[in-house]
């Protein structure tokens, strides 16, 4: 992950994209804008992609919003995407494009249980899945052929690559060795924790059926611990991914870290949001090396954009994992705890989670806490 350097200035590249993505992203602006000189001088740098980008100009991500996010910017921000559900020539998803462009090979996401007075009793759930980002059936390589009787057959590649695995293997065990250590000091300082187990890494994925592809990866990821005393004090596990889904919804207090390849990362964060109440809680960031890009997990709902009664929290939350990773722990404590403060107390919430607060509700709510 992006190493924490101290900055006398922060520039973030700010994509809304689609749908309510223009809602959400300026909420998450707002709040950071609000936390002042807690972190460095911030300028917010607008770029364009997404679905309506290409209707207009003919490509969902721009030349120039690559470049400017490589030259200029020290992050970014991303709203929502819409993509067409068939085959439309010469378009391609923005946001995958970009996880490319700019090496983004994790995505984090964190699922943490926040009661809500009168309206959710949430699992007991605190756990982050880390989604391995640049390969497996993402890699969009796809072809019909047909055959001599006239039927057609659709042919994907799915591609996994032991270093793809190893670097996200080794970014599951550094979370776990981080929240380990988060987790003893906590109760070092008198705070009520509720996950007693040691740090633990859950490999997921479908070996007894497709023992090459998967194969390769789980042999990856378990050679990361290994042999290699840093993560002595970690526990490794695995769960085929049918079993995963399943025992996350029975038992989702056993999991610590899950790492996954692409597809089923991007299926297992996104059921994991109803263990919360809503994907509008779940935040994520896209991590490498050299840059982080934070994105709330929900989609572009075009069902429900410009209405105002969008959930704001996924991006304000993505906003405070970004601050975090780039080493602004306080203030993202800070913004969190705002948050949880305003879902505790039951008043203002959006019509996912049962209430009528409007985006604009919520946010305030938030602010008035920071």
């Amino acid at each position: 992950m992006a190493s924490a350097v101290k900055r006398t200035a922060l520039r973030l590249g700010m994509i809304p994209a689609d749908g309510i993505g223009k809602e959400v992203l300026p909420a998450a602006q707002r709040v950071l804008e609000a936390l002042g000189s807690a972190i460095p001088k911030t300028t917010f740098i607008p770029l364009k992609a997404g679905w309506e980008e290409f209707n207009k100009n003919g490509k969902a991500l721009p030349d120039e919003t690559v470049k400017i996010l490589k030259e200029e910017c020290d992050a970014a921000m991303f709203g929502s995407v819409s993509s067409p559900s068939h085959k439309v020539e010469g378009y391609s998803s923005p946001i995958v494009a970009l996880r490319k462009h700019l090496d983004l090979y994790a995505n984090v996401r964190p699922v943490s249980s926040v009661p809500i007075p009168g309206q959710y009793s949430p699992a007991q759930c605190d756990m982050v899945i880390v989604r391995e980002n640049t390969e497996c059936l993402y890699i969009k390589k796809e072809e019909i052929k047909t055959r001599e009787d006239g039927s057609k057959i659709a042919l994907a590649t799915r591609q996994i690559t032991s270093t793809a695995s190893t670097r996200i293997g080794k970014m599951a065990f550094e979370i776990a060795l981080r929240r380990g250590k988060e987790r003893e000091q906590a109760k070092k300082d008198g705070k009520k924790v509720w996950w007693n187990d040691i740090p633990k890494v859950t490999i997921v994925h479908k070996s007894n059926v497709l023992s090459v592809t998967d194969g390769l990866f789980r042999e990856s990821v378990r050679a990361v611990k290994d042999g290699n005393e840093r993560y002595d004090g970690i526990k490794m596990e695995e769960q085929l991914v049918d079993s995963m889904v399943y025992r996350m919804f029975r038992e989702p207090e056993i999991f610590d870290v899950a790492v996954a390849p692409n597809l089923y990362g991007d299926i297992i964060s996104d059921g994991a949001a109803a263990l919360v109440g809503s994907l509008g809680l779940v935040p994520s960031i896209n991590a490498g090396d050299n840059f982080i890009m934070g994105e709330p997990v929900h989609g572009s709902a075009p069902d429900i954009e410009g209405q105002n009664i969008a959930n704001p929290i996924a991006s304000i939350r993505s906003a405070a994992l970004l601050l975090s990773s780039l080493g602004y722990v306080e203030p993202a404590s800070r913004i969190n705890a705002a948050v949880d403060a305003v879902l505790a107390e039951g008043q203002y919430l959006t019509p996912d989670l049962g209430g009528k607060a409007t985006t604009s509700d919520v946010t305030d709510a938030i602010l008035k806490r920071l």
